[in-house]
């Protein structure tokens, strides 16, 4: 039990420190000598969890899911607020999800399922449109497959722009923004006035994501796949 918590949490710190290295450098800049030296692990180690590079970004990019927490709200057009700026305050935080959104966005090398953490987004925005529409929150004629990929798009748009900016210092800023725009043609007339576009309360600054290894006070004896030894020095991959 113990070596099997040793391995989860040394590829979970491989995990964390490649999602930092994408998110520096993209993918095609990354290498796993750069991950190994920042990881303090042996390439034996890494070999063991992943076989390539490539296998480390597709693990982050299949974890994506995690990050779409939908919040339990009665008013859905108010939980796809929230979910945007939830979405977006992680972004601000987390390295792991930075890693998948800079591995979806820019055009690489990858070979993997780069798309997913668009099909994931809108799929989620879509259902909560669709619940949304059958409590009479939209207005006639909004088709919520429709509008969640004009949401999902102009988010994407606004968080580019966000990042070469400002470092999405001002992204809630942004998002709010885009909902003051989106609202009227999205939902009734009489709605707009009680829906909050402002990000909600902050319960939790630190980042939840699964592959962010937990903080320990004393690590545990390494494994023999997993000790800390010099990285050799070998060309990127």
């Amino acid at each position: 039990m113990a070596q099997q918590e040793r391995g989860t949490r040394s590829r979970n710190l491989l995990l964390r420190v490649a999602a930092e290295v994408f998110d520096e450098r993209g993918f095609d800049s990354a290498s796993t000598t750069e991950i190994l030296e920042r990881s303090g692990l042996t390439r034996g180690a890494l070999y063991h969890h992943f076989p390539s590079k490539e296998a480390l970004a597709v693990a982050l990019l299949t974890g994506h899911q995690d990050a779409l927490r939908v919040p339990d709200q009665p008013t859905k057009v108010q939980a796809v607020i929230n979910l945007t700026h939830t979405y977006a305050r992680q972004l601000q935080n987390d390295p792991v999800l930075r890693a998948c959104v800079r591995l979806a966005v820019e055009q690489s090398s990858l070979q993997g399922p780069t798309a997913a953490p668009y099909q994931q987004a809108s799929a989620a925005i879509r259902e909560l449109l669709a619940q949304a529409k059958e409590q009479g929150e939209l207005l006639p004629g909004v088709d919520p497959a429709e509008a969640a990929e004009m949401i999902n798009g102009t988010f994407t748009g606004l968080q580019v722009m966000s990042r070469v900016q400002t470092n999405r210092k001002d992204l809630p800023q942004r998002v709010s923004t885009m909902w003051r725009f989106l609202l009227p043609g999205l939902v009734n007339p009489g709605m707009i006035s009680h829906l909050q576009t402002t990000p909600p309360p902050q319960q939790n600054s630190t980042p939840t994501h699964p592959t962010t290894p937990p903080p320990t006070t004393q690590p545990s004896p390494p494994t023999s796949t997993d000790q800390q030894q010099p990285v050799p020095q070998t060309a990127n991959h």
